[in-house]
Parts: C-alpha cells; structure tokens; sequence
C-alpha cells in the first residue's frame, strides 16, 4: 500500500491514499467506455464499446459490473438501443439513458427490472446528454435533448416529467491532468479516483488527524501519541509527556483526538496505534465515558471487515456515521444475494417493536421504506404499525393512501399542520367515499373540515351550501346567499337571494344581521324607483352614495326623505349634504343650508370645506359663526392671524397663544408674534 501523500488543496490540507490496486482485466481504455459508479464505496459499471463513429456497428457492447476494488460481479451483451449515459439510483439500481429518451433499470447483479421513457419530446429531439441525481424526494434523472432543452423527473420511483428553459448551444467543461485515464467519483468527505491500475482516495485531512500528525505539534493528541509509544518503549519520555498534558488540563481532549483521528486513517496498523494512545490515556482519567471508545473500535472493525479487497466498499468514517449500519448491512446482503426472511408467527406490533428497538432514529433509516416493503409482502398491518415509528408525515401520508387507509392518512397529515399535505388526502378521500361518507368524514375532523371549506370557497361554491345544510350552520348560509346575491344580473334574482339570506339569520337568531340585509332589500328597491322616476345611476350604491348622488342632483326633498326613512343621523345628513353642496360649488345653496336651521355640526366643518375647496371668500362668512372653542383655528384656517391672536389671548388660553405663534412665520406677523409675547409677560406677573 502506497504511504501517505500531503498537497495542498488552497488553504487546507489535504492527502490521498490508495484504496485497492485494481486487478480488472479491462480490453479497452476508460475513455472508451461509459462508466457508473455508485457512491458510498458502491459498485462500477462499464459499457464497453459504446456506439461511436469509428467502431464497427455489428460489435455488440458490453455492460460489466464490477465492485469497488475490480472485482467482477456480472457481465451481460447489450442487446437494446445506443445509450448515452448510465448513473446509480440511491436504491443501487443502475440507470441506463438511451439516445432515444428510454432509461432501462437493472439490479446490482445485472437482472433487468423495467424501463420508463423520457416523453415524445426527448424521443423526437434524442439525448445529447443525461445525468442521474439524488435529493430527498428520491434519485432523478435529467436529460439535455437535441434542442438544448432540459427534461427532468425528480424521482423515477413516481415519474413526472417537467420541462425546463432553452439553454444556450455551447457547453463548457473543466479539465484537469491525471497520470492516466481516470474517473472522479464524488463523495461527501472526497473525491475517489481510479484508473486502470489504481483506486485512490482525495480527501481534505480531518482536524484531528492534521493536529496530531503535523510536524512537531504541541497538540494534547500528538502528546498522547508519543507517550504512549515512549511507554512501549519502557522510556522515562512517557512520563513526561503525560504531566505535560496533565498540566495543562488537556488529557480528556488527547483522549477524543486519538479516537477521532483513528476512524480517519485508512491503515490499521494506524488505527490501532492511534487506539492504543487513546485507551493509554484513559488509564489516567477517572470518569472518562468509554462509549466513544468502543462505539469507534466497532466501527473501525466493520469499515475494515468492508474495505477488503474481496469485498470491494470502500467506505470512509464520515460516510459510516452517516448511513450508519443498516443500510450498508442491506447492501452487503444484496451483494451476497441472502434471502428476504419473514417472521409470520409473531405479532405485527411485536415485530414492528422489535424494529424499532434496533433501529431507533438511527440516521439514514426510513421506516416508511420498511413498511413499503412490508406491505409489499402482504403485511399491511405490519406496514401500519411501523409508519408510527416514521417522523416524516410526509412519508407516513402516501403510503397510508396506497394502502386504501385514507381515513388514517387525514388523522397523520392533519398532525403534521401541513396543510398542503391535508388537501391532497381531502381530495383523494372525495374522489374514494360517496358524498354522505366524505361529509361524515369531514365532520369528525374540524381541521380538515375548515381547510376544505376554504377550498369549496373558491372551487365548489354548491358544495360549500351543502356543506353548510347538512351542519344547519344557517349563520354561514346567510353570509353565503348574501355573497351570492351579488353574483345575480337581475334585481329580483338579488333580492330573492338576500331574503333567503335574511331567513337564515333570523334562524340564527342573528336579528342585527337579518335587519341590516332587509335594510338592503328595500334599498335596492328604492334605488331600482329611484332609476324608473330620475334616470341615472342609483343600483348598488351605498345609502350614503344614494343620498349625496339625489343631492347632487339637486333633489333635496328625496334625499332628505330617503334620509328620514333609513334614519340617518342628523349629523351625517349635515356632513353628507355639506360636502355635496361644496362639491358642486353651489355656494348659494350651501349658505342657505347653513342657515335652514342652528348645525348640529357647527360651522368649523363648513370653514374647512370651503378651504378644501379654496374659496377664503365663503369660508370668511362661516368663521365669525364658529363658536368660541373652536375661534381660533377657524381664524387660523381663513388666514387672519392677527384677530386669531386676540382671540386667543382674550381667551388666556396658552396652547391658543401657542398655536397662533406658530402660525407668525411671516415678516409682517412680527407684530401679532410680540403682542403675544407681551400678554404671555402679563400673565406670568399675574
């Protein structure tokens, strides 16, 4: 095995090591071929003989798969279309992409499992490139076509295709040099690398690993690791290299460097070196926890069990912890062909239980994945029972709803408060139950009932009636025929809709409600007069819109009958007509009123309308009328500042005073500005 090599990947460090020195007897090189390979220490697949101007078109590929370390697993004739690019599913299917948009699918071992297309546009325009790619929804598969179109499916296990903008014709490719032909295969932790001769293995150095193996560290790992090989030795240098980390308090941190530092190395002579440091400095400790010790003795025991060359999965600590067990033990057992074994004489909670005591929340899991299996297998309750131990409702909900457990699925998706989760079970239970059993349903569930209400709101406006007749929910059936009164083109299909509205309120015992939407009725029928006798537009207006248009129109009578009859405040018939009149500018009309009778108002609203309206003339008439509280700002309002001022100090008011200041901006308000000064003077000697 070749030594460690150190380079400098900017500004980490970084080092590469051989994995396995491959012994495949490849005819061709790899660039000649397409080749797979699946992370996670997984298999490579290679097409030999790939379609290609130069070779001969009777020469029939061949599809090899072999494990990580060149160890043949099957080879299989090609005997289907010219395929453009292959890619392993998150599941170790092996994903062929075929010029014409077909993917066919095969298992580790090369047994051929089914196929899928791409859709007619990819079949017309043909694969000029495709990849394979993995998110949380599943492995996906996007192709470039002919007409530099992107097609992709996010998740082949449930295909739906999507089409993405045109991109641009040129492509750009980054290269780099290796000794020889080489293929990258990315993992979390680096990068693998192998060739013909070789499978290496680039990775950013650990922290750990880089403290304790860089050159004369003073890091308590690198400390522990001396000691402990001064100890082997028999050598006083232990002793001293222990204080020195005991006086510094760092022998617990030695301690976790050296066990850390172990699962990175790839040698076991390393590991246990490192090991032997850590359970050295251990002895010295008094409650050091021994669970990372050993869980990382265990863990080092399966990597290196898995890394052997017969074997062939190169996985590293980092992608260890991250699969954890479980899933590596189901790829070692699809690798040895062991057979599925099926417990039918123990309950479905006991096995379910038993599961979960195994697998706990061990990361990389899916239960939703176990019980899919299960169900596969005729277990459906077992499926049930272990979709309880799934935190993903997400992942629960689907499955529940393959299993026809639609009624459960509503309970899990309406626990998870993902509403868009809850809509698809209430849309897949309305198109399974009759009606009667879908409102049923929805009845016991008042989430559900609520989100499909707002739903029917906007999409089945009957169903939402329904709904509400069959709860004799007659306050929502009132809101409801008065928001569809406004849907009527004819005035009596409206008010026939408010008095079934008016109805259902007074059913409710919602008499305010029931008032206001006879109130309505007979507004809409004096409007409908109003449009008969006057012309114009009255239909639909607001009461007050109604009266102010009559004003406006100069029909005062009516407007102050229509007033009377609707009982409008007094004062807001004064504010209604006020404005009409200014509106109109009919200023001789508006004294007039002014002087119909004393305003419930006051006139400070007349002197600030006339203001709104610009015309100082009339509002002038209407200030000397404003009473003495309000004085002052109306003199304020027209612009005579100096009878403001004595107003204001006739009154000794000091935020008048104040006010009237205020307004003294001017070169010729010099004069009001001390005469109130001097009063503000008189006051305080007083």
């Amino acid at each position: 095995m070749r030594g460690h090599e150190e380079v400098n990947l900017f500004v980490s460090v970084g080092r590469k090591y051989e994995l396995y020195s491959m012994d495949w007897d490849l005819k061709e090189e790899l660039r000649d071929c397409l080749v797979a390979a699946a992370p996670y220490g997984g298999p490579i697949a290679l097409l030999r003989n790939p379609w290609r101007k130069e070779k001969v078109a009777s020469v029939r590929p061949i599809l090899e798969i072999y494990s990580a370390s060149g160890v043949p697993l099957v080879s299989l004739l090609w005997k289907s279309g010219p395929v453009v690019s292959m890619g392993w599913s998150a599941e170790e299917e092996l994903l062929c992409v075929q010029e014409d948009g077909a993917v066919l699918v095969y298992g580790l071992h090369g047994d051929f499992r089914r196929h899928f297309s791409m859709g007619n546009e990819v079949l017309q325009n043909r694969v000029l490139d495709a990849r394979i790619f993995h998110t949380e929804l599943g492995s996906g598969v996007a192709i470039l076509t002919g007409a530099h179109r992107f097609t992709l499916s996010a998740n082949v296990g449930d295909l739906k295709l999507r089409r993405m903008p045109e991109v641009p014709g040129a492509l750009t490719k980054l290269r780099f040099v290796l000794d020889e032909d080489s293929y990258l295969v990315p993992e979390l932790d680096g990068v693998r690398i192998f060739s013909r001769s070789t499978h290496e293995f680039l990775h950013e150095v650990p922290v750990a690993s880089e403290e304790i193996f860089k050159i004369a560290s003073m890091a308590p790992g690198a400390l522990l690791l001396e000691a402990q090989k001064e100890y082997e030795k028999e050598s006083q240098k232990a002793d001293e290299y222990l204080r020195e980390i005991q006086e510094l308090g760092q022998l617990t941190q030695a301690v976790q460097q050296c066990i850390e530092a172990a699962g990175h190395e790839h040698r076991p002579d390393m590991q246990k070196s490192l090991l032997r440091a850590a359970s050295f400095g251990k002895c010295f400790l008094d409650r050091f926890p021994p669970d990372s010790f050993v869980r990382m003795c265990q863990d080092l025991r399966v990597l290196n069990a898995v890394r052997d060359y017969h074997i062939g999965i190169p996985l590293t600590y980092s992608q260890l912890v991250l699969r954890r067990l479980y899933p590596l033990a189901i790829q070692i057992c699809e690798y040895l062909r062991l057979p599925e074994v099926q417990q039918k004489d123990v309950s479905d909670e006991d096995v379910a239980r038993a599961i979960n005591q195994k697998l706990g929340d061990t990361p990389g899991v899916s239960y939703s994945d176990i019980a899919a299996r299960a169900y596969g297998c005729g277990r459906t309750e077992l499926a049930i029972k272990l979709l309880e131990y799934e935190p993903r409702s997400g992942e629960q909900v689907p499955l529940l709803l393959k299993m026809k457990r639609s009624k459960l699925a509503l309970s899990k998706a309406i626990e998870s408060g993902d509403t868009d989760l809850v809509f698809t079970v209430l849309l897949h239970l309305k198109n399974e139950l009759n009606r009667g059993d879908f409102f049923m349903t929805l009845r016991n569930q008042p989430m559900a009932l609520s989100l499909y209400r707002q739903f029917c709101k906007h999409q089945e406006l009957e169903t939402l009636k329904d709904l509400y007749n069959q709860d004799d929910n007659h306050q929502e059936l009132g809101s409801f025929h008065l928001r569809a009164s406004y849907t009527e083109e004819r005035i009596e299909g409206r008010v026939a809709a408010l008095q079934t509205a008016a109805d259902a309120f007074y059913k409710a015992k919602n008499e305010f409600s029931a008032k206001a939407t006879e109130d309505q009725m007979r507004l809409l029928r004096l409007q409908r007069r109003l449009e008969d006798d006057l012309g114009g537009h009255f239909l639909d207006l607001s009461l007050h819109d109604t009266v102010t248009t009559l004003i406006v129109g100069g029909h005062n009578k009516r407007a102050e009958q229509l007033a009377r009859d609707f009982r409008i405040p007094d004062k807001r018939l004064w504010w209604l007509k006020l404005t009409a009149l200014a509106d109109l500018e009919d200023w001789e009309e508006l004294e007039k009123f002014s002087k119909s009778k004393k305003s419930p108002i006051g006139y400070l609203p007349f002197v600030e309308i006339c203001m709104k309206q610009h015309n100082k003339y009339e509002a002038k008439k209407y200030a000397s009328r404003v009473g003495p509280e309000q004085k002052v700002k109306a003199l304020l309002l027209v612009g005579d500042i100096a009878q403001a001022a004595d107003v204001a100090i006739e009154h000794r008011n000091e935020a008048e005073l104040s006010l009237v200041l205020s307004h003294c901006t001017g070169a010729s308000d010099g004069a009001t500005a001390d005469k109130i000064q001097r009063a503000r003077a008189q006051a305080q000697k007083k």
